[in-house]
């Protein structure tokens, strides 16, 4: 009996120190979870509730879009493009600059040439000289009046006074006694470089058939000095090309009196008078 008694004890030691066992359906809690939740049941139970409505709430919310993380190879090749970037604009806006500079300083130069150095200003036409070269008279059958033929020789200059050259066509030398043609020049067609001064002889004949009533020369008036008053008029078209882009077209007019003197020993040109002026 003794050693039934003693092996009951023992069982129920036994029993009364093994530990209890949750069940397998829960969740397993740690220890300190399991203290709190014995020591106090209320308060536990209301956060594992929080907690629980936290998560729902979190599981509410829509997921925010991953921001890629950028490596310092890509940070490096980024900056070195807008720097790239910015070196081109600063380039393309300081040649830009320089242009429109360049621009208007030519602009101003060619205004300030056009106005001073390329400016086309007027030859000038000077009858240097007129002078003669020979005379016949011939009586004629008109009250015995003399009829004068002369040949005349007119030296003319032309002076440019421009950067370019002045190119003029064929001109004519009319000589007139009181309205009436009496003779006629020619010249041929030129050029007069720049700064340069061209001179031309032309010579006329002037035949005084035509106004020898109005000469009133005799054989009397041969002893002494018969005195004719001619005009003369000149007229030369030419133009000025400066470097292709100024261009005029000159026309030269020069008006001259003069006084023939005649008499049976010698004939000369005395008086002469010239007035130019150009359009």
């Amino acid at each position: 009996m003794a050693i039934g008694e003693s092996s009951c004890r023992c069982w129920s030691v036994s029993t009364a120190v093994s530990k209890p066992r949750w069940p397998s359906t829960g969740p397993t809690w740690p220890l300190h979870t399991l203290k709190k939740e014995r020591n106090n049941d209320g308060e536990q139970s209301t956060r594992i509730d929080r907690s629980m409505a936290g998560k729902e709430e979190e599981q509410a919310k829509p997921l925010a879009m991953s921001t890629p993380s950028v490596g310092p190879d890509e940070e490096a090749a980024t900056r070195w493009r807008s720097i790239r970037y910015i070196r081109k604009r600063r380039c393309a806006l300081w040649c830009c600059g320089c242009c429109g500079a360049a621009v208007v300083v030519l602009g101003i130069t060619i205004l300030i040439l056009s106005l001073t150095v390329f400016k086309v200003k007027d030859p000038n036409l000077t009858m240097n000289s007129v002078t003669v070269d020979g005379v016949n008279f011939d009586v004629g059958p008109i009250d015995d009046l003399v009829q004068l033929n002369a040949t005349l020789v007119a030296d003319i200059s032309i002076k440019n006074p421009n950067v370019a050259s002045f190119r003029f066509d064929n001109s004519t030398t009319d000589f007139y006694y009181q309205g009436e043609t009496i003779g006629v020049a020619y010249a041929p067609a030129g050029k007069v470089s720049a700064h340069r001064t061209v001179r031309m002889n032309v010579t006329v004949d002037v035949l005084t058939n035509r106004v020898v009533r109005q000469m009133n020369i005799t054989v009397d008036t041969l002893t002494s000095v018969a005195q004719l008053n001619l005009t003369s008029f000149t007229g030369i078209n030419g133009r000025v090309n400066v470097l292709g882009v100024y261009k005029r077209d000159i026309e030269v007019m020069m008006n001259c009196s003069m006084t023939l003197e005649v008499s049976a020993t010698h004939q000369t040109i005395q008086s002469t008078d010239c007035s130019a002026n150009v359009k």
